[in-house]
């Protein structure tokens, strides 16, 4: 199964912060034990080098880059991402590049932090929590295990259910 980690999920991780920090670890783990198999979109590789420098130092921005791309594909940014992008009518642009960008690497899913950003989206988006869920149901990553503590605790707010998407779906 395809999936591409928005930038915040990756975020949360390398500089462990928010509430979804433990679900999004167990993601990251599930991908780099190749349960799943993970991608990030090429500018969300620009973006977390700059925060990771930014944080801690260009050493360590480019050791956590050096081991990101080991572990994850990556999707690509090219023109047809861009200019299809820009017709998606996201309020947040870099949203609607990953959209894009996740759609090049016929991505079964996005898995985000900010679901509700993602509303014109015609892939399913979920929360780190919501991921996990569906993956145990599907049987694709075992149903015991430490990151099962707290996934209902951290349920995106407004809807425990990914974002509906016409089709395909995963669930």
């Amino acid at each position: 199964m395809n999936i591409l980690f928005d930038t915040n999920v990756i975020l949360d991780v390398l500089l462990e912060r928010g509430d979804f920090l433990q679900e999004s670890v167990a993601l990251v783990n599930h991908v780099e034990s190749v349960e799943i198999n993970g991608f990030l979109s090429a500018n969300s590789i620009a973006t977390i080098y700059y925060i990771a420098q930014k944080t801690f130092s260009r050493k360590k921005a480019e050791k956590e880059i050096e081991l990101l791309t080991e572990i994850f594909g990556i999707a690509p940014v090219n023109k047809t991402v861009i200019v299809d992008a820009l017709k998606l009518g996201f309020k947040d642009f870099e949203d609607a590049i990953i959209h894009e960008s996740a759609k090049c690497i016929n991505a079964d899913a996005i898995v985000t932090r900010n679901v509700k950003d993602f509303k014109k989206a015609t892939i399913n988006v979920y929360s780190p929590a919501q991921l996990l869920n569906s993956l145990r149901m599907k049987g694709l990553i075992d149903k015991d295990g430490q990151e099962d503590q707290g996934d209902k605790d951290h349920q995106d707010d407004n809807n425990d259910r990914p974002h509906p998407v016409p089709g395909d779906e995963i669930d």
